[in-house]
C-alpha cells in the first residue's frame, strides 16, 4: 500500500478532558470502527490495557490509523495525566500536528500548561479543541480568556456554540458560514446568516487581518478561502491558536474538527523523500502478543519487510521481520513503510527509544526525545528468593519499554529500587510486575529524589592528581572556579590560556566533573545548577594522559564541592484543589502542614506549590477533609530547597 498523503496527529489535554473519548468519536465518524466505545464501560479502542480500562484512564500513549478527506492520518492518543507525561514526550517528537483538549467547564488546567508548553519545544502545529459544552457550567468565552490568559497565545474561534449546557445543539462554522447541528447521529446543515454569525465573522476577518497581509488586502470581503490559508499560516508561525468546539460525548463537532484538522495541521515537513537514503526514529517500544514492537517515525527513505538497517547510537546492525500498520493493539502486515508514515516493526533486538535508524552507508543521528528525569522511588522485592534474578530481567524490561522509569540497586541495602515519575506511575508499573509476569512482590513506601546544588561556590580550587605504582604515573594538576547556575543543570568551560591544558585533557576534566556529579557532599544527592570553569593546570612531559585528567575533574570537583556552600533540594508540585467553599478553610489549613505555599485562591479553588513528599496519600485526606467533595490536580514545578 503506497501512501501519498500522511499526516501525523496527536490529542494532547489534561486528564478527563475527553482526549480517548474524542479518539473514539473520530474512528467511528471516519469509518475505521462501527461502534463507539466509552471509558466509563471499558470498550475504547485506545484504552485497551487492562490498568487503563480499570481506572479509566489512558497510561501508554496509543495509535491509530484512518483516512479523511483522501488524506491517511496516523493518530496518537496521548496521556492526560502528569505521571505519564514521557509518553506525550515521545509522541510530540514524531507528530506533525495536534489537536489540544480543553475541557469547557475547567478551561486551561495544570497538564494543559505542561503539554502546550512540551509542543512548543518541539515546534508542533496546534488547534484547540473545547469539548464538553453540553455540560453545566460550560463557556466558550470563559475557556478563550483561559487560553490566552494561562498560555500566553491569541485563540481564534472559528466556531460559535448553538445553544447552551443541555440545549447544546451543534456550532456556527464562522470560516464557511453555515449552521452545523447533530440529531440522532446525523450532521445537518443549513447557511449561517443571523446576526451574531455575521458580527463574529467580521471579528475574525478583522483579527486575522491584523496579522496577516493577504487577509489584509481583501479585508472588507476576505473569502473562505484566503481565510483559511491564513488561518493555516498563522497556525503555523505560532501566532494564533484556532479554536473549535463540540462534544465528544454526544458526537457533535468530530466532522469538522476533521475539516480543520486537514486545513491547519501539517503534513510531514521537508526531507520526507521516499527515494533518499533511510532515517527513521524509534519513539516507543512495546511488549505485544506479537512479541517486541519497535515503534518508528520514518523521516526519509523507505523500509521494507527483511531489510537489514542501521542502529545509528548502538553502532549495530537490526533486521525488519514484519512492518505493522498500527490499530491500537490490532495490527496489519504491510510490505513497505514510507517517508512520512508511522509503523510498528517487529524482529528489533535492541533498539530502544531514541534509536536511529540508517543505512550503515549514509549514518544520521536524529534529536532524540527528550526523558523526563525520575521523582519518586519505591523498593521492589521478590517474596521468594529464587524469584531475585527474574525481577531484575522484568523490571529492566519495564525500563526498556518505559525510560523515565529507572531500576537500580541500592549499594548500601542491596535494595532493588525502581525510580519513576510520581505514585501513580509506579503503581502501575508495579502491578504491570505482577499481572504480566505472575511474580509476587512488596513494594516499599515511596521516597522522592533530592538534588544538590551550591549556594555559594569557590573560585582558584588547586587539585593535583599525582600516582605512582610502579609502572606509569599518573599526572594532572587542575584549577577549578565553581559557581551557582540559576538556570540550567551543568555547564562546563574552559579559560585555561596558552596550551597549559591540551584541548584532549580539558575533554577528559569535563568527563571527570560529570561523573563527580552523581552524588554530592550532603547527602549523597545528584548535584545539579552549577557552572564549573577550568581556569589553569599543568602537565606532565611522561605521566600526563585523559584518563589522569578524567580522574582529576572528578575527584578535584568532589573536594572542591566540600568547599562550597550546598544546600538539599526537594521536588515541589503545583497543586489546584477544588473544594466546596464551607471546606476551603480546612483545606488551606492542610496545605500549611504539609508545607505548602500558596500561590493564589479563589472561592472554591487553591493552588500551592507542596513538596512531592507530602502529597502521598493527599487524594485520601482531601476526601476526608471535604467529605468526599474536593479534589486535586498536580504538575511537577521543579526543585526548591527543601524546609
Amino acid at each position: 500500500m503506497i501512501i501519498m498523503r500522511v499526516r501525523n496527529l496527536g490529542i494532547l489535554a489534561h486528564v478527563d478532558a475527553g482526549k480517548t473519548t474524542l479518539t473514539e468519536r473520530i474512528l467511528y465518524a471516519t469509518g475505521a470502527t462501527h461502534k463507539r466505545g466509552e471509558v466509563h464501560d471499558g470498550t475504547t479502542v485506545t484504552d485497551f490495557d487492562p490498568q487503563e480500562r480499570d481506572r479509566g484512564i489512558t497510561i501508554s500513549a496509543a495509535a491509530v490509523t484512518f483516512e479523511w478527506d483522501g488524506d491517511w492520518i496516523n493518530l496518537i492518543d496521548t496521556p492526560g495525566h502528569v505521571d505519564f507525561s514521557d509518553e506525550v514526550e515521545r509522541s510530540l517528537r514524531v507528530l506533525d500536528g495536534a489537536v489540544v483538549v480543553f475541557d469547557g467547564v475547567a478551561g486551561v488546567e495544570p497538564q494543559s500548561e505542561s503539554v502546550w508548553q512540551a509542543a512548543d519545544r518541539y515546534g508542533v502545529p496546534r488547534i484547540a479543541f473545547v469539548n464538553k459544552l453540553d455540560r453545566a457550567g460550560a463557556d466558550l468565552d470563559a475557556v478563550l480568556t483561559s487560553i490566552r490568559d494561562r498560555l500566553g497565545v491569541t485563540p481564534l474561534a472559528v466556531q460559535l456554540p448553538i445553544g447552551r449546557e443541555d440545549g447544546f445543539e451543534g456550532v456556527i462554522d464562522l470560516v464557511a458560514m453555515r449552521e452545523l447541528t447533530w440529531a440522532d447521529g446525523v450532521l445537518r446543515t443549513r447557511p449561517a446568516r443571523s446576526a451574531q454569525a455575521l458580527t463574529a465573522r467580521t471579528a475574525l476577518e478583522e483579527a486575522v487581518a491584523e496579522r496577516h497581509e493577504g487577509a489584509l488586502r481583501e479585508l472588507g470581503n476576505v473569502s473562505d478561502g484566503t481565510l483559511r490559508l491564513a488561518l493555516q499560516e498563522l497556525t503555523h508561525s505560532g501566532g494564533i491558536v484556532v479554536v473549535l468546539c463540540g462534544s465528544a460525548y454526544r458526537n457533535k463537532g468530530i466532522e469538522p474538527l476533521l475539516d480543520a484538522a486537514v486545513d491547519y495541521l501539517s503534513r510531514p515537513g521537508p526531507g520526507g523523500d521516499a527515494s533518499g537514503d533511510l532515517a527513521a526514529l524509534v519513539f516507543k517500544v512495546q511488549a505485544s502478543r506479537l512479541g517486541r514492537l519497535t515503534y518508528v517515525r520514518i523521516y526519509d527513505g523507505t523500509v521494507r519487510k527483511g531489510d537489514v538497517v542501521w542502529d545509528a547510537r548502538g553502532g549495530r546492525t537490526e533486521r525488519i521481520a514484519r512492518i505493522l500498520r498500527i490499530q491500537a493493539d490490532r495490527y496489519t502486515a504491510v510490505e513497505q513503510a514510507e517517508a512520512g508514515d508511522i509503523v510498528a516493526l517487529t524482529g528489533m533486538k535492541a533498539a530502544t527509544a531514541g534509536t536511529t535508524l540508517c543505512t550503515r552507508e549514509h549514518p544520521v543521528l536524529l534529536e532524540e526525545p527528550r526523558t523526563a528525569e525520575p521523582l519518586v522511588s519505591v523498593a521492589v522485592e521478590a517474596r521468594s528468593n529464587t524469584d531475585v534474578q527474574r525481577l531484575s530481567t522484568v523490571l529492566a524490561y519495564l525500563a526498556e519499554q518505559d525510560p523515565s522509569l529507572v531500576v537500580r540497586t541500592d549499594p548500601e541495602t542491596g535494595q532493588i529500587l525502581l525510580s519513576g515519575l510520581g505514585e501513580l506511575h509506579l503503581e502501575v508499573a508495579v502491578e504491570k510486575v505482577r499481572t504480566d509476569s505472575g511474580l509476587a512482590v512488596t513494594v516499599g513506601r515511596p521516597q522522592v529524589s533530592y538534588r544538590e546544588t551550591i549556594v555559594r561556590g569557590v573560585t582558584g580550587f588547586v587539585h593535583r592528581h599525582v600516582k605512582q605504582d610502579g609502572g606509569a604515573g599518573q599526572f594532572a594538576h587542575v584549577v577549578l572556579d565553581v559557581a551557582p547556575l540559576p538556570e540550567g543543570d551543568f555547564e562546563f568551560e574552559s579559560a585555561v590560556t596558552g596550551g597549559r591544558v591540551p584541548r584532549e585533557y580539558v575533554r577528559a576534566v569535563e568527563a571527570g566533573c560529570r561523573e563527580a556529579l552523581g552524588a554530592g557532599p550532603v547527602g549523597g544527592h545528584r548535584v545539579t545548577g552549577l557552572r564549573v570553569t577550568l581556569t589553569d593546570g599543568a602537565t606532565h612531559s611522561k605521566d600526563s594522559s585523559e584518563m589522569a585528567f578524567r580522574a582529576a575533574g572528578r575527584f578535584g570537583l568532589r573536594a572542591a564541592l566540600q568547599a562550597c556552600e550546598m544546600v538539599v533540594l526537594e521536588p515541589v508540585a503545583e497543586v489546584t484543589v477544588s473544594a466546596p467553599e464551607d471546606a476551603l478553610g480546612a483545606v488551606l489549613g492542610d496545605l500549611a502542614a504539609r508545607h505548602g505555599q500558596i500561590i493564589n485562591s479563589s472561592a472554591r479553588t487553591v493552588t500551592a506549590l507542596v513538596p512531592l513528599a507530602e502529597l502521598f496519600g493527599y487524594a485520601t485526606q482531601l476526601r476526608s477533609r471535604t467529605s468526599g467533595r474536593g479534589t486535586f490536580t498536580s504538575r511537577a514545578a521543579g526543585h526548591r530547597a527543601a524546609a
